[in-house]
């Protein structure tokens, strides 16, 4: 006579215990680094908005000087602390205007030892 019982072994499905454990450990790994990483891209978002903003001037008719005060203006008021005016490069694109790009890396700390590198760049030039 067979085992009938509803606990059976065969007629199991699910998750063990220690397969939760290793899933929920990798979810929050996932979390912690989400945490850690998302303001980068927020504030290289707030980045590319001034930039985006600074394109609307006349740049053809601003000194590098004018450029880097009216990027650092709109800096202070989006709260962006990643980049300054100092950093901005400032040439003369193919059609002869004034471009202005950035290119810079932040480094954000995860845990430990560990930390994440993180490149951006942003211009007046790309849509």
């Amino acid at each position: 006579m067979k085992n009938a019982s509803p606990l059976n072994r065969h007629h199991q499905k699910g998750i063990t215990l220690l397969g939760l454990l290793i899933v929920g450990s990798f979810v929050v790994l996932m979390a912690i680094v989400g945490m850690k990483i998302v303001p980068a891209y927020i504030d290289h978002a707030s980045v590319i908005s001034a930039m985006k903003s600074l394109k609307q001037e006349r740049l053809n008719d601003m000194s590098k000087q004018e450029i880097i005060t009216a990027f650092d203006k709109r800096a202070d008021t989006s709260y962006i602390e990643v980049v300054k005016g100092s950093d901005l490069s400032i040439s003369k694109n193919d059609e002869g205007g004034t471009s202005v790009s950035v290119d810079y890396q932040v480094i954000t700390p995860i845990f430990g030892n560990l930390s994440a590198l993180i490149d951006f760049s942003a211009s007046t030039d790309s849509e």
